[in-house]
Parts: structure tokens; C-alpha cells; sequence
């Protein structure tokens, strides 16, 4: 009887216990990476006067397109580890009809 108490008490124990990962110590976080990654001389290599697929085969296709903003792509990249964001990028590019027209890039 004690044998099947102590294997219950276990069972309880271990059932409890799975879903709190948070107060284990844990010595591997994974490292997330969302959105384009934005590479400084990529966004060098931009220029005024580029049509919208020679931006896309540079740039990649765009995280945010807005319908309502047909002239304006959004390329946005984040990277993070151990709950902690580390770097983020963000670029705007505004064009006027096919063209690029301009561009903004903020990295924090």
C-alpha cells in the first residue's frame, strides 16, 4: 500500500511541477528571429529611382504591405534571446508610382 501511495504522491508531484519550467533553472534559451533580416549593407545598396522588383530582389518581399498604403513597404526585424530583445530594425521605403522615392531606417 505505501509503495502505491509513494508512486501516486510521485505522479502528483511530477504533474504539478511540469508546467512551472519557469522556476527550474534553465541554461539554454532559443534564440528567435522574426521579420526580414536587415543587413546594413543591403539598405546601403538602396538607391532613389529603384523600381519596386529590383527593391524586392534586394530586400526580400516585404513583412508589412498596407493596402490602404499601396506606396509604402515596411521591412522589420527583431532578434531575441532569453526574453530579451537585443536588436531591432526597421525600414520604410515610399515610392511614387514604380520608383523608390525614399527611405528611412531605424535600428534601435
Amino acid at each position: 500500500m505505501l509503495h502505491i501511495s509513494l508512486r501516486a504522491a510521485g505522479l502528483l508531484l511530477l504533474s504539478l511541477t511540469a508546467g512551472c519550467e519557469s522556476l527550474l533553472p534553465s541554461f539554454y534559451t532559443v534564440p528567435v528571429r522574426q521579420g526580414n533580416y536587415i543587413d546594413q549593407t543591403t539598405v546601403a545598396q538602396l538607391r532613389p529611382g529603384m523600381t519596386r522588383q529590383q527593391v524586392q530582389r534586394l530586400m526580400g518581399t516585404p513583412l508589412i504591405t498596407d493596402p490602404f498604403h499601396q506606396n509604402r513597404w515596411d521591412y522589420y526585424y527583431q532578434y531575441g534571446k532569453g526574453g530579451k530583445i537585443t536588436e531591432q530594425r526597421r525600414v520604410t521605403l515610399l515610392f511614387s508610382g514604380d520608383t523608390l522615392a525614399s527611405f528611412e531606417e531605424v535600428a534601435n
